[in-house]
């Protein structure tokens, strides 16, 4: 996202960690701007006035591999206040002469740390007992502490848990603060933007808006575009936003590959192209994408499949357009991190997304992707700035691949109208009994097992139904909804009496880590 060179913000230097979207997520609730860089991209030239204070974030490397990782050090001498977080924290040790090696003991998951002395980086941190529940995630560790630093705070094993020197600004901690598993942990951050920095407020959802729908006239310029339109919201608040920034411009392509949910096609003509009025083109590709598919169980093959003929299908329809030189698409920021380092550092691959893993190399579109950089709970606000319906923004994620993924093995269209069906009746119970919007997302999966089963005085040998249902604030980390008995006895009754094909249903109860939210 650019951004107005004049506006204040805190610089994020990326060093790899799987954590670095969420210190920048933590900044915008604040209400501060922040921006990413890589630490092979960030040199001291490009540090502006607008830096008010800079974060050295996490990341898999080791201080003492320098060849491993590239880091300007003059920008540690501007006079910026500085943040480092578990290897950032080393790292800013190290440049300040203090000293860093392996861990006899590695630290990962909770630990307590206990203040030793008041500092303005964990003022009102810390409860009454002078301790905290913290997320350490470390096998090395600051061994000596650079010249000029005191220590704040230490836990079991890290003796230099949080240290700082007060007359430069700078401070490191080992833990990291940005998880949710961290108590109170947003309150360093905020002591660090606000106490030390001096940052004012300074972005909000309807900022956002207007900066978004700037970047993609900037972009896009007078030339046509068209729209990976789904219905869900990510692509739902894509095309509104590139409707208000570019208008008749816009071309929504509307693909149906049968692997959407029931009647879904039905309700995304009605609400874009009768309520919204866009420009919407209906293609209804079942057979071919079917076909393609056939035979096919290896989930990444499932999905370059998907990826690659959703762009042929959108290039075909683009040359009828004439013209057409961009391609919308609801990339988010977790998408992104999940499929590869968005910044060019070391973060590991996890798995291909499905709007990043699957695009093929030479593309005669050039991608628009304006939510790129922006959370899910940031969608749904920007969502409800552009004036989409409450019914649309709440919507659960849906993957781009649709039931492909939540189908593990060989697709067919039997199974595929068993799941539609199962999928169906799960979603209509959750909003009958009032949990659809305590859940970030639910789905019912289509399991490649058979199980031996007795209805009535007939045994029955049909598929396994797996459920799933989880909370979570932005889908990088997510724990399994908690059913009372009745519901879920309800739902698999259901489910069991009312499709033929299904003998037998489970629920997952698997967090994120160490299980993704979908099966594939």
């Amino acid at each position: 996202m650019s951004l107005d060179k004049n506006l204040n913000k805190i610089l994020i230097i990326d060093f790899g960690s799987q954590f670095t979207q969420l210190i920048a997520r933590r900044i915008r609730e604040l209400g501060v701007f922040s921006e990413i860089i890589s630490h092979k991209k960030i040199k001291n030239t490009d540090i502006s006035h607008s830096i008010k204070g800079i974060i050295l974030s996490g990341g898999p490397l080791n201080v003492y591999e320098i060849n491993k990782y590239s880091f300007d050090k003059k920008i540690i001498e501007n006079g910026i206040p500085i943040l480092g977080i578990c290897f950032g924290h080393q790292i800013l040790s190290k440049l300040n002469g203090g000293k860093v090696k392996q861990s006899k003991h590695r630290e990962f998951g909770l630990a307590n740390i206990d203040k030793k002395k008041d500092s303005l980086i964990t003022k009102n941190f810390f409860n009454k007992k002078r301790i905290n529940k913290v997320w350490m995630s470390h096998a090395d560790q600051v061994s000596k502490l650079p010249k000029n630093f005191n220590v704040v705070a230490s836990s079991r094993n890290s003796k230099y848990a949080i240290i700082e020197n007060k007359k430069k600004r700078f401070y490191g901690v080992q833990f990291h603060p940005e998880v949710t598993h961290t108590e109170n942990g947003k309150k360093i951050i905020s002591n660090f933007i606000f106490l030390i920095c001096g940052i004012k407020r300074n972005w909000s959802s309807k900022d956002q808006k207007i900066q978004l729908i700037k970047d993609v006239r900037n972009q896009v310029g007078t030339n046509k575009v068209i729209c990976a339109l789904s219905g869900g919201v990510d692509s739902s608040v894509v095309a509104q936003l590139l409707n208000k920034a570019i208008g008749k411009k816009l071309y929504c392509v509307f693909v149906n590959t049968g692997l959407l949910r029931k009647d879904e096609e039905k309700q995304v003509v009605e609400t874009f192209k009768k309520k919204l009025k866009m420009n919407l083109i209906y293609v209804n590709a079942e057979k071919e994408f079917l076909k393609k598919l056939a035979n096919i169980s290896d989930p990444e093959k499932k999905r370059k499949i998907i990826g690659n003929l959703f762009i042929k299908i959108f290039e075909r329809y683009a040359k009828k357009i004439k013209d057409v030189k961009f391609l919308a698409q609801g990339t988010l920021y977790p998408d992104l991190i999940e499929s590869k380092s968005v910044t060019g550092s070391q973060t590991s691959k996890i798995k291909s997304h499905h709007n990043v893993g699957g695009l093929p190399k030479k593309m005669k579109l050039k991608l628009v992707e304006p939510l790129k950089f922006l959370f899910k709970d940031e969608v749904r606000k920007l969502g409800l700035e552009l004036n989409l319906s409450r019914d649309i923004i709440s919507r659960h994620p849906f993957p781009g691949p649709g039931l492909a993924i939540r189908m593990p093995g060989v697709i067919t269209q039997k199974k595929i109208n068993i799941l539609k069906e199962a999928d169906y009746y799960f979603i209509q119970a959750l909003k009958d009994h009032g949990l659809y919007n305590k859940i970030w997302q639910a789905y019912a999966a289509l399991l490649p097992v058979k199980t031996v089963g007795v209805m009535g005085d007939n045994r029955t040998y049909e598929y396994l139904c797996l459920l799933r249902a989880i909370t979570s604030e932005d889908g990088m980390t997510a724990d399994f909804y908690e059913f009372k008995k009745p519901f879920i006895q309800m739902i698999s009754n259901k489910i069991v009496n009312s499709i033929r094909g299904i003998n037998r249903v489970v629920y997952d109860i698997t967090s994120k880590p160490p299980s993704t939210i979908e099966l594939e």
